[in-house]
């Protein structure tokens, strides 16, 4: 047998297990109803919208059918988004992504009670991030390709054009650049006041910001037969670290004077407006703000009409500001909830819009990974990496203090709160039970199965799960697991770790993935979260500051010399694996020394963080100016000539996040020296390399070069 067929059979193995075949059941995804009563389904011919009760299940009525529209018609819809008041929907179609998550679409706004649906906008066919006021009467939208701000007015139909400097990379306005997509998990910079007088909004001047350009080829997963002859390319502004980054300012619309004001911030140190958002009162913005070092954080209050600001909130790190500090922010309204780690652990406090703490809610020495809000009673609920880092808890907090966990207190449960917080669906599983969906009470009492995977359960009853471990690297504890391979005595083993500052790879919770198939085949896979990695507290975490792939190296290395000690492990067939960072971090162990792998496998690596986007790298290690000397012996690209075996990195073309550069340089460097490794480009592929059977490439490759070197 060829190698192609052998690789084609591998590929088609191992399929099942990536894909959704192998995958559990999960209900379909439904939307809160904005008053809390019910939610909002779409069918599964994407035709109508229709309400259930939550507590029931029980169909109340249909809020949307795309075939008794009037005005205008469409066949079907790809989501939607309701106003507070219940009276409009906005639907969308045929959309088209930019980045990761962002996109452009057709958008159209229904009324619900006359069942009139009419095109958001006459005039731009496309648009992008569409922010409905809370009567639903305006919507404000980029216009896709455009840069600019509009507000379509409902009640007239009429269409008003709000900023006029949109240009393409050059001014953005109203949604974010490449870069705060990315790292600050953002796709909107507008928010409507309370009494949607005013519109807010963020202006992105990316014109010093360099140009980086992509290739575009034909390709055969969707072509782009235009470039069948010559490709064509892809540019877009990426501030790589220590380079310009868009000047981010702030401004506000008066919707009746039509007149625009610049805000002014009192500190010009000021490099970054992850959030922006309103509090109760229209002359309350909340904006929170970073230095460019992340390690200062404010919030100020200001007043859009007069501009004047005052600080609310401040809080200093000695190493960064975690990013949950300003994605997790709530506004309520007597205060807003903000989740801090200045203890050494993450918790949550209330303070009043002046800026006093008012509350407390949680302390202890254990991280709140998530927080789901505060209901009208004043209870808070939230997410905590407890008992152990490897459970994840939902837990209340009331209001003379008392804390119960209304989840099961071992394995992995997240929530999804109604509104009016009197409502959860909760998704639970541990490392041998697949997910259960429950719609519960605010207090936790189960009142329907939304998904079981009974049957689900018993189909993969006998495949092989993970086992917990702790072993112990250079005096820490670190937690680990292992995926046996279904082979008595020493078998071949792959490391496999993502190791990013704040991840978390061992957790107990369901997975069937590309490791369960190895495990199936005689390979064992075992990963182990280093030092750096989340759920522990930030001294574990802050020991990797301005030093990355220092301490996870020696971790990871000492894990491997861990495993080549076990009786179930052949010490001599020890491979490494990781994708991103893992893929970085896979690059840094396969060259430290005396490292005991026989084969490393790198997807997407970042080989030098000089070629890595500004705000993630200089989170973690300042700017190259700053902190020189660790750039270079922090990235792989430096270590080329202590490489210790085989290796086999892939990664995609069109890779926006981690360019192809990084690769390329790195085998440059290695060819440069007398050396090689193997490689597999995907084509017109981005940093997920998924679509068209790629993934099952990926890890169909990676099996062949595994089982050819572990041999």
């Amino acid at each position: 047998m060829g190698v192609s067929a052998q690789i084609s059979q591998s590929v088609k193995d191992i399929a099942p297990y990536v894909y959704p075949q192998n995958k559990p059941a999960a209900p379909p995804s439904f939307t809160y109803a904005p008053d809390g009563q019910g939610y909002l389904l779409l069918s599964a011919d994407a035709r109508t919208i229709d309400r259930y009760d939550i507590a029931t299940g029980k169909k109340i009525e249909t809020v949307f059918d795309a075939t008794h529209t009037r005005e205008s018609t469409i066949d079907a819809i790809e989501g939607f988004e309701m106003s507070q008041n219940g009276r409009y929907l906005l639907v969308y179609t045929n959309s088209e992504p930019i980045y990761r998550y962002s996109f452009t679409a057709e958008y159209y706004v229904y009324e619900v009670r006359t069942r009139l649906l009419k095109p958001l906008s006459t005039t731009y066919p496309r648009q992008r991030a569409p922010l409905m006021s809370s009567d639903g009467r305006m919507v404000a939208f980029v216009a896709a390709y455009d840069n600019n701000i509009y507000i379509r007015k409902n009640d007239y139909g009429s269409e008003v054009q709000v900023t006029t400097d949109g240009a393409e990379n050059e001014i953005i306005n109203g949604v974010p650049d490449w870069v705060y997509e990315e790292e600050f998990s953002t796709q909107r910079s507008m928010v409507w006041a309370p009494d949607n007088l005013m519109l807010c909004y963020l202006k992105y001047n990316e014109t010093a910001v360099p140009l980086y350009s992509l290739p575009i080829y034909q390709g055969t997963c969707d072509p782009k037969d235009q470039y069948a002859l010559y490709p064509g390319n892809y540019e877009y502004k990426y501030p790589v670290a220590g380079e310009p980054n868009s000047i981010v300012t702030l401004h506000s619309y008066d919707v009746e004077t039509r007149k625009i004001k610049d805000i002014a911030l009192p500190d010009n140190k000021i490099e970054y407006i992850p959030r922006i958002a309103y509090g109760p009162d229209p002359e309350c913005l909340l904006v929170s703000t970073l230095n460019r070092d992340q390690n200062h954080f404010e919030i100020y209050s200001v007043n859009p009409k007069s501009t004047v600001s005052k600080s609310v909130y401040m809080e200093e790190s000695k190493a960064w500001i975690a990013p949950e500090t300003y994605e997790n922010l709530q506004y309520l309204d007597d205060g807003f909830v903000v989740q801090s780690s200045r203890t050494g652990y993450s918790h949550l406090y209330k303070y009043s819009y002046a800026g006093a703490l008012k509350n407390t809610y949680t302390s202890g020495d254990f991280d709140v990974t998530d927080f789901y809000g505060v209901d009208a009673k004043g209870n808070c609920f939230y997410q905590a990496a407890y008992p152990s880092p490897l459970d994840r808890t939902v837990n209340k907090i009331d209001t003379k203090g008392k804390t119960s966990t209304i989840s099961k207190r071992s394995g992995t449960t997240t929530a999804s709160f109604s509104p009016d917080m009197a409502y959860s669906m909760l998704r639970y599983s541990d490392a041998n039970t697949p997910p259960v969906y429950t719609i519960n009470s605010a207090d936790g009492k189960q009142l329907r199965v939304l998904e079981d995977n009974a049957s689900y359960a018993q189909r993969m009853a006998a495949m092989p799960k993970k086992e917990f471990f702790t072993m112990t690297s250079d005096g820490n504890t670190l937690n680990g697991y292992i995926i046996r391979s279904n082979v008595s005595g020493a078998a071949p083993v792959v490391m496999y770790q993502y190791s990013g500052p704040g991840s978390q790879s061992v957790l107990n919770n369901w997975t069937m993935d590309w490791d369960n198939y190895f495990a199936t085949q005689g390979i064992t896979v075992v990963c182990v979260d280093g030092r750096g990695t989340g759920g522990r507290g930030r001294a574990f975490m802050d020991v990797v500051y301005k030093r990355l792939g220092y301490y996870e190296t020696i971790d990871q290395v000492n894990a491997a010399r861990w495993v080549a000690q076990q009786s179930w492990a052949d010490p001599k067939k020890i491979g490494i694996f990781g994708w991103s960072y893992g893929g970085y971090e896979t690059l840094m162990a396969a060259s430290a020394d005396g490292a005991p792998y026989a084969a490393a496998v790198a997807v997407a690596p970042v080989t030098s963080w000089r070629f890595y986007d500004s705000i993630y790298t200089e989170r973690y290690m300042l700017t190259p100016q700053q902190n020189e000397a660790n750039y270079r012996t922090s990235s792989p690209i430096n270590r080329t000539a202590s490489l210790c075996c085989p290796l086999l990195i892939m990664y995609g073309t069109a890779d926006d996040n981690v360019h192809p550069q990084n690769s390329l340089q790195y085998v440059s460097m290695l060819q440069s020296q007398g050396g090689f490794c193997d490689m597999l480009v995907f084509p017109n592929m981005n940093h997920s390399i998924y679509g068209c059977n790629s993934r099952s490439v990926v890890y169909g490759r990676m099996f062949d070069y595994f089982s050819s070197h572990l041999k």
